[in-house]
């Protein structure tokens, strides 16, 4: 199959701080494709198909301790929307980056195929 990657996207009314906090706080190996533009390597993905009313999407990431994570996260000034809870996959709980955009990061209950 030519399927090589999946490409997500995350909008935001602060794009370069969000590209610098992807960049210099998380870490991502990243690229320039002109004037800026960051396009970053991010971990390995999986992806699973839930059922909704309507059509639509989600960008979490996960992780294998989420209060440590967390914690690591918010020393380098990522805010969090209250603390982690069990959602029954997993405990999760949702980034605030910059521009307001909301990121669920969570630590897996589940199998995960990576």
């Amino acid at each position: 199959m030519g399927i090589t990657g999946t490409h997500t996207i995350l909008y935001t009314s602060e794009p370069e701080a969000l590209r610098a906090t992807l960049r210099d706080l998380f870490g991502f190996d990243h690229v320039d494709a002109g004037d800026g533009w960051l396009i970053f390597a991010v971990p390995p993905a999986e992806m699973g198909v839930h059922p909704a009313d309507g059509p639509g999407h989600q960008v979490s990431f996960m992780c294998d301790d989420i209060a440590a994570t967390k914690a690591e996260l918010e020393a380098k000034g990522i805010e969090f929307r209250g603390e982690p809870e069990n959602a029954g996959f997993g405990i999760a709980a949702t980034m605030v980056l910059p521009g307001g955009v909301d990121v669920m990061l969570y630590q897996p209950r589940h199998p995960t195929a990576i």
